[in-house]
């Protein structure tokens, strides 16, 4: 069990485990994303070791998978379509789910949304979004609770990036269908991920994002922006 206090290296930089902000700083650049230059992110680059880090040796150092540490192709195609767009998200009450570094709630904030709240069950993104807010100067909330299976208040849900796996995929879609019958409209941005839903949705945009092989199975990501439509009733 790793004690709160205890210190671990990571090529040369310390993370203290109460301090995700101090590991974040230590092992990411300010960059833009090249689909969004508009925002800057606390992200990995090829010259930091946090990039070369697997998922094992990350967990061995009680750091969960850096998800916050990349543009995902989704988040950047529905931040791009939201900033050349800002009639969906213009003094509305927006809700970035699974925010990871938070880059389609900063676009939202950026495009004048009323309130946006990021929402990421893990601690290390949630520092790494108000960083980021900080760094464009953009105000926002952030939250650690797990939404799903809660009654949303937010006009406007946005997500991106999150079909990558069944069962978060399946509770994630009942959960936004139940909104969409609420009241609120839901934007996804998918690159062409595994389980993203292939009825009930409505094509808006498509970008062609830049990637790396180290994140992707090829460097250009063909990545659409959709909008939810009603589905199947309560599951």
């Amino acid at each position: 069990m790793l004690r709160p206090h205890d210190e671990y290296s990571l090529a040369g930089s310390f993370l203290l485990m109460n301090e995700p902000t101090l590991f974040i700083t230590d092992n990411t650049a300010p960059i833009a994303p090249p689909l969004v230059p508009e925002i800057k992110l606390h992200l990995a680059t090829e010259v930091v070791p946090l990039w070369r880090k697997t998922e094992e040796e990350l967990e061995a150092i009680g750091v969960p998978p850096p998800y916050w540490a990349f543009a995902w192709a989704g988040g950047q195609a529905l931040a791009r379509f939201i900033l050349d767009r800002p009639a969906f998200v213009w003094d509305r009450s927006v809700l970035d789910f699974g925010a990871g570094s938070g880059i389609v709630g900063l676009a939202a904030a950026h495009a004048g949304a009323r309130d946006v709240l990021c929402a990421d069950i893990d601690p290390f993104a949630l520092a790494a979004i108000r960083l980021n807010a900080s760094l464009n100067n953009l105000e926002l909330r952030t939250t650690a609770v797990d939404v799903l299976g809660q009654v949303s208040p937010f006009e406007l849900i946005l997500v991106g990036d999150m079909c990558y796996e069944r069962p978060l995929t399946d509770r994630l879609l009942a959960w936004l269908y139940a909104q969409l019958r609420a009241g609120a409209e839901v934007l996804l941005g998918d690159p062409g991920r595994s389980y993203f839903p292939k009825q009930n949705v409505e094509k808006l945009a498509s970008y062609q994002v830049k990637t790396t092989r180290e994140l992707e199975d090829r460097e250009i990501r063909d990545t659409g922006v959709y909008r939810l439509l009603a589905g199947p009733g309560p599951i």
